[in-house]
């Protein structure tokens, strides 16, 4: 079965029709489980281009009000904007909340390329007919699920701007190409997400679109629960987890010393995994927390170092 049919039947039991998708498929109605049991189908666009889904539940560790203020934001509609460094958790939050609130998540990595047909979508051309086929946006728009854009800021403004009009009190997408009004479905929810370290005057988001979205700020999490996320997402003791945050640490005090880029929680459990598989810790801090951050020789001899001391 295509990605896009799978997606097609799992939005539809999500908002409780499965009836209706089977009558557009023309095949035997599904039973649809609980809503409040639903867990979220999950559709990832790269380049314009489905890759695939997926289901499962994401463990998110919560530093403070964040996912009671996103609840409250679904609840009432409104559009939220996640800014924070790479690799902090910003994706796998809008996963667990989904999770949380049983809803669809179609989420969409956002570049230069990306045109106002990539998120509304286009005609084709299929067994010598033309249709219409709807892109990530619309759909999520239709079928009442999260839309997630990651990286904001990457994608042209004349793409951002066709999220304007569903992100007010109209909730509304229009299809300039059919001609069609969509209203949002009930459960729609836009979110965007961008790392501030990254911008710049050429790159950076209007007012009028900063302005329609609430805001949610988040960093590198504290030791002690980026530990339990070590831990547990890269399948190593609690003590090398506390040996990898503790040299994390480290690291990340050399940003007054010219590192681009702080070592993230990503990178550590990355490190972690290679460690759970068998390679030796220095070797896999090596490959897969130092040599990802720099190509400058002296950065690069720096942390070296840093690892060699934490680690003994």
């Amino acid at each position: 079965m295509a990605v896009e049919q799978v997606y097609h039947k799992s939005v539809f039991l999500a908002i409780g029709r499965a009836k209706q998708a089977a009558r557009v498929r023309n095949v035997e109605p599904n039973i649809a489980p609980p809503r409040a049991l639903l867990p979220p189908r999950f559709l990832s666009l790269s380049k314009g281009k489905r890759v695939g889904f997926r289901t499962r539940r994401f463990l998110y560790l919560p530093v403070g009000d964040e996912v009671a203020v996103f609840e409250t934001c679904h609840a009432r509609g409104l559009a939220v904007m996640l800014k924070g460094p790479t690799g902090c958790g910003k994706t796998r939050f809008v996963e667990h909340v989904a999770w949380r609130l049983g809803r669809p998540l179609v989420t969409i990595a956002c570049h230069d390329d990306l045109s106002a047909s990539d998120l509304t979508g286009r005609y084709l051309i299929r067994g010598g007919e033309t249709v219409w086929q709807d892109g990530p946006l619309t759909l999520a728009a239709r079928h009442g699920a999260i839309c997630y854009l990651d990286e904001i800021v990457e994608a042209r403004q004349d793409t951002v701007v066709v999220l304007h009009p569903l992100t007010d009190d109209r909730r509304m997408l229009p299809i300039d190409k059919t001609g069609e009004l969509i209203e949002a479905a009930a459960g729609f929810q836009l979110v965007i997400s961008y790392n501030p370290g990254y911008q710049h005057v050429l790159k950076d988001l209007k007012p009028s679109t900063r302005q329609r979205f609430v805001a949610l700020e988040f960093d590198f999490p504290p030791p002690r629960l980026e530990t339990e996320i070590i831990s547990h997402e890269g399948g190593v003791d609690h003590a090398t987890a506390v040996v990898l945050v503790t040299l994390a640490g480290r690291i990340r005090h050399l940003r007054d010393r010219g590192l681009a880029e702080a070592p993230s929680t990503r990178l550590l459990v990355a490190t972690a995994r290679l460690i759970a598989s068998g390679i030796p810790p220095r070797r896999a801090c090596q490959s897969a927390l130092a040599a990802p951050l720099s190509d400058d020789p002296d950065l690069l001899a720096a942390i070296h170092d840093l690892i060699a001391a934490t680690l003994g």
